[in-house]
C-alpha cells in the first residue's frame, strides 16, 4: 500500500510542476532557475563533499561541498528573482533573507517576492525604493520561506521518505517506476536533479535516479543520432545534459519520452535488484550521479551496475529509433527556424 501511495503522490507532484512550468506566470523561466539552483548547490555538494571529500579524503573540498549543499534555499531565492527580471541587489537581498532554509522554501519565497519587488519598484519613487524594499521584502521573504517549510516537510519530503522506505519491500516496482519516471523527467524542463533534491531522495531510490540518468546519456545519444533530430553538436549536447535540448525534446515528446521511460525502467530494475545506495540527494545527473556512487558502494558493484545501465540504455536507444523510424519528427532546424526563408 505504501508503494502505491508513494507512486501516486510522486505523479501528483510531477503533474503540479508540469502545470506550473507551462501555466504559471513565467513558469518555464522559474523552473529553469530552480534547476540552476540545484546545480549550484547539490551538484557541487555531490562532487566535492560526497566524492572528493568523503571518498578521496580531501577535507577542504569536503567543506566546500558541504557549504554549497547547505545553501540550496539561498541559491533558489537568488536565481529565481534574477530569472524573472529583478535587479541583482534585490535578488541577493531575498536570497540572504532565507539563509538556512531548504531549496523549495527558497524557491517559493523567491518566486512570490519577485512580483512584490517589481510592484514596489514601479510604485515607489527612485531613491526611496531601496529603503522600502529592504523594510518590506527582506522580512516578507523570510516569512514566506518559514511558513512554507512545514508544508514541504509534510508533502514532498514525506513522499521521499515513503519511496525510500518501500525500496526494500518492492524493489522491482520501485526500480521500474522510479527509473522510468526520473529518466523522463531528466529530459523535461522540470529537471530530475531538482526533483530528487526537492524530494530529499536517498538510499536505493537516489541510486536508481543517478545511474538510470547516467545510462540515459548513451540512450539519448543513440536516439538523437539515429533519428537525426539535430546535428552532431545537438547529439553530443543531449548526451551530456538533456536540458540543453529541451526545445527539440518538447517538439518530439512521444519518441523521446517513451524511449527514455523504457530505458530508465530497465536500468532502474538492475540497480534496485543490486541494492545500491546513494545518500546524496539531487544527484540524478549523468556525470556526478555516476561519480558519487563510489562514495557509498563497492567500486566493482558500481561499475557492474553502470555497465548494465549503459548496455540496456544503448539497446533501448536503437529500439526507440526502430519503433519510431516512420514517426514525423520535428528537427532542430525547424524548431529554431534556421535556414527558413523570408523571415
Amino acid at each position: 500500500m505504501d508503494v502505491i501511495l508513494g507512486i501516486v503522490l510522486l505523479f501528483a507532484v510531477l503533474a503540479f510542476f508540469t502545470i506550473f512550468n507551462y501555466r504559471a506566470p513565467q513558469g518555464s523561466k522559474t523552473m529553469g532557475a530552480l534547476a540552476s539552483a540545484a546545480c549550484a548547490s547539490f551538484l557541487v555538494e555531490a562532487f566535492h563533499s560526497a566524492f572528493l571529500g568523503d571518498l578521496v579524503g580531501i577535507e577542504f573540498l569536503g567543506e566546500v561541498g558541504a557549504a554549497n549543499g547547505s545553501a540550496g534555499g539561498v541559491a533558489a531565492a537568488i536565481l529565481v528573482p534574477l530569472a524573472l527580471g529583478v535587479a541583482p541587489v534585490y535578488a541577493v537581498l531575498v536570497g540572504l533573507s532565507v539563509a538556512g532554509m531548504g531549496i523549495l522554501p527558497g524557491f517559493i519565497a523567491g518566486y512570490l517576492i519577485s512580483f512584490v519587488v517589481q510592484w514596489l519598484e514601479e510604485k515607489i519613487p527612485d531613491g526611496l525604493d531601496l529603503i522600502v524594499i529592504i523594510l518590506i521584502a527582506a522580512p516578507l521573504s523570510r516569512l514566506i520561506a518559514v511558513a512554507s517549510s512545514p508544508m514541504v516537510d509534510a508533502t514532498l519530503l514525506q513522499i521521499g521518505e515513503i519511496l525510500v522506505s518501500t525500496a526494500d519491500s518492492s524493489p522491482v516496482i520501485m526500480g521500474v517506476v522510479l527509473g522510468g519516471v526520473l529518466t523522463v523527467v531528466a529530459t523535461a524542463p522540470l529537471s530530475s536533479m531538482a526533483l530528487t533534491a526537492l524530494l530529499g531522495l536517498t538510499g536505493t531510490p537516489m541510486a536508481i535516479g543517478a545511474l538510470a540518468v547516467f545510462g540515459s546519456s548513451f540512450m539519448n545519444y543513440v536516439l538523437f543520432s539515429k533519428m537525426k533530430f539535430g546535428d552532431k553538436k545537438d547529439t553530443i549536447s543531449v548526451a551530456i545534459e538533456p536540458l540543453t535540448q529541451t526545445d527539440i525534446i518538447s517538439a518530439n515528446p512521444i519518441p523521446v519520452y517513451v524511449t527514455n521511460f523504457i530505458g530508465g525502467a530497465s536500468s532502474g530494475l538492475i540497480i534496485s535488484l543490486m541494492g545500491l545506495v546513494n545518500n546524496t540527494p539531487g544527484t540524478a545527473t549523468p556525470i556526478a550521479g555516476f561519480a558519487v556512487m563510489f562514495a557509498y558502494n563497492p567500486a566493482g558493484q558500481v561499475l557492474i551496475a553502470a555497465a548494465g545501465a549503459m548496455l540496456v540504455s544503448i539497446a533501448t536507444g536503437y529500439l526507440g529509433s526502430y519503433i519510431f523510424a516512420d514517426y514525423d519528427i520535428v528537427t532542430a532546424d525547424q524548431v529554431r527556424n534556421i535556414g527558413l526563408k523570408n523571415i
